[in-house]
Order: structure tokens, then C-alpha cells, then sequence
């Protein structure tokens, strides 16, 4: 069994104008989506996410005057099609679980009904 988990990073930029970068570990590199609003907060709440260039894995723990990091830990996938992924973020707050579905042109993420038992 492989102990290693992918890692994430939930990146906080001030520049060109404030919005998040959420980034997956997969197949060696970062896959990114710029998310204006930042992660929703509930499950009422969606936010687009619009796919941005994978970056390479040094970026996960990179910060500097116009980027610090919101969140970073390990992510679980449990779902995967063409046009939907379910995951769980396990950062520093806790284990979230959200889903992202495809749209014509983008991305929307949200905050799933069903989240893991507290603790997981």
C-alpha cells in the first residue's frame, strides 16, 4: 500500500484582484482552478472554478508577497466522469467534501449535502 496522499493547497492571491487557487496533486503536477469567491461555504452556496495551467509540484508550499496559503493538506477522490469529481480536502480545519462539475465553458465547485463523519 502506497502511504503517500496527494496534497492540496488552497492558494490566496491579492493579485491582478483577490481570488483563490485550489490545486490538486495528480500525476505529478498540480492541477489548478482559479476560484474567484473562494471555497463555498455550504452546500447552498456554488462557486465557479475555471481551469488554469497545472503547476509543478515545488509550487504547493510557495508564497510570497502577493500569495499565502489559506489552507494546504491531503485530498481523497471518490468519484470521477468526464463531467464530475468528488473529493474530500482534508486541511487544517478539518475534512470537507466537495464536487466539481463540468459546465459548457468552466467549472463549478460546491460544497456537497453529505460531508464525512466529523473527525475524518
Amino acid at each position: 500500500m502506497n502511504p503517500h496522499r496527494p496534497a492540496f493547497v488552497l492558494h490566496e492571491h491579492d493579485r491582478p484582484r483577490h481570488h483563490f487557487d485550489l490545486r490538486l496533486e495528480e500525476d505529478g503536477v498540480l492541477r489548478s482552478w482559479a476560484v474567484p469567491r473562494g471555497l463555498p461555504p455550504d452546500s447552498r452556496h456554488h462557486r465557479l472554478a475555471v481551469a488554469v495551467p497545472d503547476h509543478d509540484l515545488d509550487h504547493l508550499t510557495y508564497e510570497d508577497a502577493d500569495k499565502s496559503i489559506a489552507d494546504i493538506g491531503w485530498w481523497e477522490e471518490h468519484d470521477r466522469t468526464d463531467r464530475r469529481m468528488l473529493f474530500t480536502l482534508h486541511g487544517r480545519a478539518g475534512s470537507v467534501r466537495y464536487a466539481l462539475i463540468r459546465t459548457d465553458r468552466d467549472w463549478l465547485l460546491r460544497r456537497t449535502v453529505e460531508q464525512p463523519p466529523s473527525g475524518g
